[in-house]
């Protein structure tokens, strides 16, 4: 069964042996990915409500954070990592994370969640191009990489280049 619940800090040394195993055979990755979420736990940007694991039978087989950036004077929330052991991938893991993450992102007030990533996975949690939305990236990117997701039916408009926390290294 699988369990989705906040992580504790007895929980970072398996986040970070889950984050590096799954992002081991992946397409589009810097190897650090477990390095930038120790840098953005200690960060400003770091939301402890929106740092969840999965678990099945009592093992963390994934993890999400979600993180603050912004948009202008908008708040916003950027989805980076999304892990999941390779074993449980493809296993709907990933998702019930996704919309775990959203359903608790919505409770806290957040409107929109931003993501870089795959064009052809990401849309299955229903992100669109976040241009859609008015929100541009801070570097050059197929736009289809870069989307977003209206945590609510009514969100406030948004117009500008999203502005990651610094511990992303992007100006």
């Amino acid at each position: 069964m699988l369990l989705i619940r906040k992580q504790t800090t007895k929980d970072d040394e398996i986040i970070h042996t889950v984050i590096k195993a799954a992002f081991e055979q992946a397409e589009h990755t810097d190897g650090n990915e477990h390095e930038l979420v120790k840098a953005l736990k200690k960060g400003e940007a770091f939301i402890k409500d929106l740092s969840l694991v999965a678990e099945i039978d009592g093992k963390i087989v994934g993890y999400i954070l979600f993180t603050e950036a912004k948009v202008g004077r908008e708040t916003v929330l950027a989805l980076a990592p999304l892990a999941v052991l390779p074993d449980y991938q493809r296993s709907g893991i990933g998702l019930a994370l996704i919309n775990e993450g959203h359903n608790r992102a919505r409770e806290l007030g957040y409107d929109y969640s931003v993501v870089l990533g795959s064009e052809t996975y990401y849309p299955k949690a229903g992100y669109l191009p976040a241009a859609t939305f008015g929100i541009k990236p801070p570097f050059e990117v197929p736009s289809e990489n870069f989307m977003a997701y209206p945590l609510k039916e009514e969100v406030p408009k948004v117009c500008g280049t999203i502005k990651y926390a610094k511990e992303f290294g992007i100006d």
